[in-house]
């Protein structure tokens, strides 16, 4: 069992221990530019200004979290010292915590606005520089949050270097399914009022593109898996002032800089409700939750064989008699 530290200088230790440093982080040369989608001054400035209330908005963050919380309950292990990507207000560890496998978590997010809310110790910094040491944490947790990532293979890698050896990789981050109802309605209302649209929805990985990222980053034994949640809601509006509390609103670099037109809106909550709507009136709202798991390479862990090294033939495992004695090749009709 992992007993949480304690005591007042925690936070200098921690950071001694991560070798915390305020110098930025110096990405690889890349042969291929990475196209700037999102806007970091407006993802923070987002995140400011829902922190004061986002605990009257984070049900999907506790969903997600759960999620999270579920998989490290089934791990034989403790994390005595850990990261929280993007912690938002410190919920994450209100889920883990009660395992009893979590020794001290470090949080971190771009909105210095959550540290009021969040435990101690708390970091801000940008998703795109981490500003720790290599081989600092036993685990890196991440809820909610690397979809607003521009370079997600690059994040990645650096997770993987703040890994000790066996160190967990546990990260979630909404996928390509979500709010698909919400976009197709505003491209078709600004389509039908303005002849033309505007990106006002992050464009977010599919599974099959984010799973090999873990491999790609030189993480072991990686599983990515997701699930979607459905979300009733009386109308659009609704949504969209949830999304506002989450600090989930547009931060695309290529967003509309002048206030949009009432009646797209309301075309939009028009085709939202013709489109999707159900019997009752209320209408769904699609959120895909991707988690991906991995582990810093360790001697200790399973490694698959090398092919054909396997001394059994498949028809006699299952049992099957088209097999000789002697292990020959099974034969042919």
């Amino acid at each position: 069992m992992v007993k949480h530290a304690a005591g007042a200088n925690l936070g200098m230790a921690i950071f001694s221990a991560c070798g915390f440093t305020s110098r930025p982080y110096k990405m690889p040369v890349m042969t291929e530019m990475i196209p700037q989608l999102f806007d970091p001054l407006a993802q923070r400035r987002n995140r400011q200004r829902a922190a004061a209330t986002y605990a009257n908005f984070a049900f999907l963050k506790d969903e997600a979290a759960l999620r999270l919380a579920d998989r490290v309950d089934l791990m034989r292990r403790d994390f005595d010292l850990c990261l929280d990507l993007g912690a938002h207000d410190g919920r994450l560890l209100t889920h883990l915590a009660p395992l009893g496998k979590i020794g001290t978590m470090l949080h971190s997010d771009p909105a210095a606005a959550f540290a009021k809310h969040a435990g101690k110790p708390f970091i801000v910094h940008d998703f795109a520089a981490l500003p720790f040491a290599d081989a600092s944490f036993d685990a890196v947790f991440s809820c909610l949050n690397l979809h607003w990532v521009d370079d997600l293979p690059g994040l990645m890698v650096q997770i993987r270097k703040l890994l000790r050896p066996d160190g967990l990789c546990l990260i979630n981050l909404l996928g390509g399914n979500s709010l698909f109802e919400l976009r197709a309605a505003l491209i078709a209302a600004e389509q039908d009022v303005t002849g033309g649209f505007s990106p006002r929805c992050a464009p977010m990985a599919d599974i099959k593109d984010v799973g090999g990222l873990l491999g790609r980053a030189g993480l072991a034994l990686p599983v990515a898996d997701s699930d979607r949640l459905t979300v009733t809601y009386p109308n659009m509006f609704r949504l969209m002032a949830d999304l506002r509390g989450m600090g989930e609103q547009n931060a695309m670099l290529g967003r509309l800089r002048q206030p949009t037109r009432r009646a797209v809106f309301m075309r939009a909550a028009e085709i939202y409700q013709t489109k999707f709507g159900r019997d009752d009136g209320t209408i769904p709202a699609s959120f895909e939750i991707i988690t991906l798991t991995g582990w810093a390479p360790h001697e200790s862990q399973q490694k698959p064989l090398r092919p054909g090294s396997g001394k059994t033939h498949l028809a006699t495992v299952i049992g099957g008699d088209d097999c000789d004695d002697d292990g020959d090749d099974p034969k042919q009709g």
